[in-house]
């Protein structure tokens, strides 16, 4: 069965290919070998399979893959009151496509140049490049932000203001190693722990009040 590439992911692999292939027609097989696991490596990185989408009252899925390494009650700028943040790392192994964990309307889109820290570390919350997203939903307003992590020099977010998503749809990526925060209002029913890991748009993070 075919595994989708995210189509960020071509400017990189086609060249890593072609390498490959011409050192190898011109007899240096130790060469191409090399630039073949960097094929290899990279289109692992941009895979983007299919997800089957939970549906339920207030459900909340994953924005990302990886390990929930963090959940912590704090405020965010673009939230009034207490929210509870969900911190998911994504190695270079983890698929790196995001998704919107609610249905709902985006009303703003921050970006903020920043540092690049270790992205599994607290100071990449507060110091890293990252970009958020105000989601509204039918009840409540969340936060998503994607984060830059140690080697990670890229976020892409196609999402933009006014823009109105469904549960579980592709809005980005980040390249290449990363971490996505969640928050989520008080009174959320979490079903995840620190140290779980999770798949983007199915796995259920937690439950809106």
């Amino acid at each position: 069965m075919r595994v989708p590439i995210a189509s960020e992911g071509y400017i990189f692999i086609v060249p890593l290919a072609v390498l490959a292939a011409g050192f190898a027609w011109a007899g240096l097989p130790g060469v191409a070998g090399i630039w073949f696991l960097g094929f290899l490596f990279v289109t692992n990185f941009f895979r983007d399979p299919e997800r089957v989408i939970p549906d339920g009252d207030g459900v909340v899925v994953s924005p990302a893959d990886g390990k929930v390494v963090a959940i912590v009650e704090e405020t965010d700028p673009l939230l009034e009151g207490n929210y509870t943040r969900i911190s998911i790392f994504l190695d270079v192994f983890n698929v790196h496509v995001n998704r919107v964990p609610i249905a709902g309307t985006i009303e703003k889109v921050r970006y903020n140049r920043g540092k690049f820290f270790n992205a599994a570390s607290h100071k990449a919350s507060l110091d890293n490049e990252q970009n958020a997203l105000l989601i509204q939903g039918e009840k409540h307003k969340i936060v998503i932000k994607q984060i830059a992590g140690l080697i990670a020099r890229r976020i892409v977010c196609k999402a933009k203001e006014g823009d109105r998503y469904a549960l579980g749809q592709r809005f980005g990526l980040i390249r290449f190693g990363s971490r996505t925060d969640l928050f989520l209002p008080e009174g959320t029913r979490l079903e995840v722990a620190i140290g779980d890991k999770v798949h983007g748009g199915s796995s259920v993070i937690g439950y809106l009040p």
